[in-house]
């Protein structure tokens, strides 16, 4: 198999973007990428160690849980997970960060990439806290670049087309996969009803 080596090797194949698509790029918010974040409800994360191991996590919560700080500063809260935390650690050995914003049914995305920070700041964490409960941290983006990125991949894989979608029934719970993937003790009743609980208890 052969593999592309250089940015030659590959513009030589897709050829040069539009000049729309060149342009599109901005270095801070304004109102429309201001109305995208207060409208979503999720975000996908992509961050990478200084080795370079690359990983993405999502962050979920009500829409418009992202806070715009200015016009280049955007913090984003944490709140209880399994404290792998491998995107904080990531973010402290190498600050960049490639963020995607979607809203449900809503063909376009919302790229920002930037540098992030973490901070347990008392008065920020209290004021993106949910249900009397503080965040647990808060991601706070300087921001490089912010664009709004085309429906294709949502038209092509037809995601918020409900009639596309595959039957829950065909996939295992997450307790079958664990019991599975873990050899674990517990069956995987018992896994799902811990997750269960825990969906219940600890969401914030």
């Amino acid at each position: 198999m052969d593999f592309i080596q250089t940015g030659e090797e590959l513009r030589a194949i897709y050829g040069e973007p539009s000049a729309v698509a060149a342009r599109k790029q901005l270095d801070a918010l304004e109102p429309h990428t201001r109305r995208f974040l207060s409208k979503s409800p999720f975000v996908l994360i992509g961050s990478q160690d200084r080795a370079g191991h690359a990983d993405v996590t999502p962050k979920g919560d009500r829409p418009g849980f992202v806070e715009v700080l200015d016009d280049t500063t955007i913090a984003i809260p944490d709140r209880p997970g399994n404290a792998r935390i491998d995107t904080w650690l990531n973010v402290i050995e190498n600050p960049s960060v490639g963020l995607l914003f979607l809203i449900p049914g809503m063909n376009e995305t919302l790229r920002i990439n930037g540098t992030a920070r973490l901070t347990t700041d008392i008065g920020l964490c209290e004021r993106l806290g949910m249900n009397g409960r503080p965040a647990r941290a808060v991601l706070v983006v300087s921001i490089t670049e912010v664009f709004m990125h085309c429906a294709k991949a949502f038209l092509r894989s037809s995601l918020w087309q409900s009639d596309s979608w595959p039957d829950r029934k065909d996939m295992p719970t997450l307790g079958e996969i664990m019991r599975d993937q873990l050899a674990s003790v517990e069956t995987a009743e018992e896994i799902d009803q811990r997750l269960d609980r825990n969906y219940q208890t600890a969401l914030w």
